[in-house]
């Protein structure tokens, strides 16, 4: 797990497939809700609550497991809507190495 970048990133919701890919996960910022849209090892994607963390202080996932990030941006759990539904109101920002948030 990443920490959230200071600055958003400007990315085209077509362009959030990929960029997804070559940087395995990004944070989504949905009014007071912050996701974090994550692979793992590669071969499943979730997405994460940040406001809450389980035993092991990882965020909790609030989607299941998907194999693929075109299913990730149909699930709706975003008070009912799905990344792509919610995408015009929210922001995004890079994943970046380092310490925990």
């Amino acid at each position: 797990m990443g920490k959230m970048a200071e600055e958003p990133l400007e990315i085209a919701l077509d362009d959030l497939r990929e960029y997804l890919h070559v940087n395995h996960a990004v944070y989504m910022r949905v009014g007071d809700a912050t996701y974090y849209l994550t692979d793992v090892n590669s071969h499943y994607w979730r997405a994460q609550d940040t406001s809450k963390l389980n035993e092991k202080k990882h965020y909790t996932d609030c989607t299941d497991l998907v194999p693929t990030i075109s299913e990730l941006l149909v699930i709706p759990f975003i008070d009912g809507k799905t990344i792509k539904e919610a995408y015009p109101e929210a922001t995004f920002y890079a994943s970046v190495k380092g310490e925990k948030q």
